[in-house]
């Protein structure tokens, strides 16, 4: 076997990796080559290992910040930098699917709502206290858990999105998220899992408890979902990804306390 046809599969999923990093972050990648929407969505299996990244980036700012200032300013440049590494863009989806699910009777009232671009009090109020819950659970975190809590929060978090991708049907005839509407494949979805839940590896054990929230607010979002709209939209895998991901620092968080 020449040596082209053994990269040939490796160079493809590092084009893969490159549109998933291009998508969901600002961080800058070369520009890929013939795309076609089919290829963002084999990109979806390495959300996840974007969560990793974002979340090291996080931690990374969380470590040093914590050496000058308290730990509480710590935790809001830790999340100034995932929210500038992401351009807000789950922030975003779960303030217009907030707005949408809270405002709208029926779905399409519920998926106009959500195409708006404006803020609702709907909105306003899901993303004030998400980032005030997010803000106080992760303050009240030992300094020496909250690195590996934030890379793993966004690592399971973006799982969760992906679980969503592949359990109900995308429900816009377009959007952002369209491309990502094709089922993922067994392997993709086993990979997508092993990256989500490596992170935690690197935690005790009994933190696998803090799945069990997590679980929990994703069966009942999920449902949600499906009773309201039919499926999901990218705002409604935003809006997934910031409740696991808050769910998941308040699952750790009870571990420590109990």
């Amino acid at each position: 076997m020449s040596a082209r046809k053994v990269l040939k599969p490796v160079l493809q999923e590092w084009r893969y990796f490159l549109l998933a990093l291009g998508f969901f972050t600002r961080i800058p990648v070369p520009q890929v080559q013939n795309f076609q929407e089919a290829d963002l969505n084999h990109a979806a299996k390495y959300f996840p290992l974007i969560g990793i990244i974002v979340g090291a980036i996080s931690a990374l700012v969380f470590f040093i910040a914590n050496k000058i200032f308290p730990q509480n300013i710590a935790v809001i440049l830790s999340m100034m930098a995932s929210i500038y590494v992401t351009g807000a863009f789950h922030e975003d989806g779960l303030t217009d699917a907030i707005d949408g699910l809270g405002g709208g009777w029926h779905k399409e009232q519920i998926l106009t709502i959500m195409q708006d671009s404006r803020i609702g009090s709907y909105g306003a109020v899901a993303i004030i206290l998400a980032l005030l819950l997010k803000f106080t659970t992760l303050s009240q975190l030992p300094a020496g858990l909250i690195s590996g809590a934030l890379i793993a929060g966004h690592s399971i978090s973006r799982l969760c999105a992906v679980l969503v991708m592949a359990t109900q049907a995308y429900v816009k005839s377009s959007g952002k998220a369209k491309p990502l509407a094709t089922k993922l494949s067994s392997t993709g979805l086993c990979l997508a899992t092993v990256l989500g839940l490596l992170p935690l590896c690197w935690h005790p054990a009994y933190f696998l408890w803090a799945l069990l929230p997590v679980t929990m607010v994703w069966t009942w979002f999920s449902l949600k979902l499906k009773t309201r709209i039919g499926g999901y939209t990218g705002d409604c895998l935003g809006a997934m990804q910031q409740l696991t991901e808050i769910t998941f620092y308040l699952g750790v968080l009870a571990c420590i306390s109990i």
